[in-house]
C-alpha cells in the first residue's frame, strides 16, 4: 500500500476536530482558537470558513444521511448540516453548502466537549401509507437528533436547534458519548439510543422516548466509548489504563487490564471482530469473535512514541494508527506481517479520519495542518 499526499491546508491553532461529510464531499476541521473551515474533498479548496466559536470550539458532527422518507422534508435540514459545539456552551447549526449559521442551542456556562448524532426509530406507523400527512409525521419521528453533552448534562436536539428533551443530570461531567450506527429493520433492533460515560459508570439512554435503559457501574475515569457495528459490544477505555466491555443485551461484562497509559482511542473494524486500542506505544487489536477477547493474547501493532490516533476504514479492513513522534502507519491486521505503509509527518496527529469511500485518511496535527493521504495498492 501507499499513502500520497493529496492535499494539505493550515489552520491558525490545533487541530481539535476534523470529519468528513456523510457524502465525502467536504472535510470540516475545528480549530481549537474557534473557526471551522470547510474544504472540498476533491482539491483542498476551502469552500467557507466559518466563525465557529470565539471562545474556542471544542467538536463538530454532520448530520448522516437521510433515508428516502426523510429526505423527502427538505425543509427540515440542510443536505449538509454540520453541528459544532463549543466553550460558549453552545450548540451551533451550519448550512455548509451555503456557509450559512442556520441555529442555535445555548445549554449554558459548561462547556460542550462531546457530540453525536443518534439514530432513532422507524417512525409512528401509518394507517395510510399514501398520506402526506402520515408519511410526514413518521419522517419527522426518524429524524435523527443530535445528543450534545456540556458538564453533566445530556441534551437530545433538533437539528433546528430546538430540544427534543434535557436528560437527568449524571453524576459527574460526561467525558465520551457513543451512539450505535443504524441497523436495517429485518435484524431485529429497532430504534435509537445514546451511550454516555462519566467517572463511575455508564449510562444507557432511549432516544425515542428518553428512558434510561440500563446503568453500567464502573469505578474509574472513562475517555473513550465505542460500540461495535453490530452493536453486540459496547467498549471503555479508561484511566486505570484498561478497556472494558459490555454486552448490553446480556449484562455480559469483560475486562482487560495492563496497558502502558491511559486508553483514549478506540476503533472498530467494520466487521465487530477487531477492536483497536491505544494505551502505549503499540496498537492493541482484540478479536472479538465468540465469547469475546478477555483471556486471548491481542495482536500488537508497535510504534516508537505513544499511540495518539487511530481509525479502522468504514468498509475495508486496513487500520490506520498514529504516534507523538509524527509517524502514522497503516496496517492489515490479520495478516501474518501487518505492516502496509509508514509516513512521517511534521507533527503528532490529533485526529485521523478516513473518506466515507476509504480512498482517503485525513489527518489533523497539533500545529494546525490538515493533510489528506490518498491510500493506494
Amino acid at each position: 500500500m501507499q499513502l500520497t499526499k493529496h492535499w494539505a491546508a493550515q489552520l491558525d491553532d490545533y487541530t481539535i476536530d476534523l470529519a468528513w461529510s456523510p457524502n465525502g464531499s467536504h472535510l470540516a476541521a475545528a480549530s481549537s482558537a474557534g473557526p471551522v473551515s470547510l474544504f472540498i474533498a476533491t482539491d483542498g479548496r476551502r469552500l467557507h470558513e466559518l466563525p465557529g466559536h470565539p471562545a474556542g470550539t471544542n467538536c463538530l458532527a454532520w448530520q448522516p444521511a437521510s433515508d428516502s422518507s426523510a429526505s423527502q422534508l427538505s425543509t427540515l435540514s440542510s443536505p449538509l448540516l454540520l453541528a459544532t459545539g463549543g466553550q460558549d456552551g453552545s450548540v451551533k447549526f451550519w448550512d455548509a453548502l451555503a456557509g450559512q449559521h442556520t441555529a442555535t442551542a445555548n445549554l449554558g456556562r459548561e462547556w460542550v466537549d462531546h457530540l453525536v448524532w443518534v439514530p432513532r426509530g422507524t417512525g409512528f406507523p401509518a394507517r395510510d401509507p399514501s398520506s402526506a400527512l402520515n408519511a410526514q409525521l413518521s419522517a419527522l419521528s426518524s429524524t435523527p437528533l443530535l445528543a450534545a453533552a456540556s458538564g453533566r448534562n445530556l441534551t437530545a436536539l433538533r437539528p433546528d436547534a430546538t430540544i427534543a428533551h434535557s436528560l437527568k443530570p449524571a453524576a459527574k461531567t460526561i467525558t465520551a458519548l457513543a451512539a450505535p450506527p443504524a441497523l436495517s429493520q429485518s435484524n431485529g433492533r429497532r430504534g435509537g439510543c445514546v451511550a454516555a460515560a462519566h467517572c463511575g459508570g455508564v449510562q444507557l439512554w432511549d432516544t425515542d422516548d428518553f428512558l434510561l435503559q440500563k446503568e453500567f457501574p464502573y469505578a474509574n475515569g472513562i475517555y473513550a466509548l465505542v460500540w461495535s457495528p453490530d452493536q453486540r459490544w459496547l467498549v471503555s477505555g479508561n484511566q486505570d489504563p484498561s478497556v472494558h466491555l459490555w454486552i448490553p443485551e446480556k449484562d455480559i461484562e469483560l475486562h482487560m487490564s495492563g496497558y502502558e497509559t491511559k486508553v483514549k482511542h478506540l476503533s472498530y473494524d467494520h466487521t465487530s471482530r477487531w477492536l483497536a486500542t491505544s494505551g502505549g506505544r503499540e496498537a492493541c487489536i482484540w478479536d472479538c469473535s465468540g465469547e469475546g477477547p478477555e483471556g486471548r493474547e491481542p495482536a500488537m501493532l508497535p510504534h516508537e512514541a505513544l499511540i495518539c490516533a487511530l481509525a479502522f476504514q468504514n468498509a475495508h479492513g486496513l487500520l490506520a494508527t498514529a504516534s507523538a513522534d509524527g509517524t502514522v502507519q497503516l496496517w492489515s491486521p490479520e495478516r501474518p506481517k501487518p505492516l502496509r505503509a509508514i509516513v512521517k509527518m511534521p507533527a503528532a496527529a490529533t485526529k485521523l479520519a478516513w473518506s466515507p469511500d476509504d480512498r482517503h485518511l485525513a489527518i489533523g496535527s497539533e500545529k494546525g495542518a490538515v493533510y489528506v493521504l490518498k491510500c493506494e495498492a
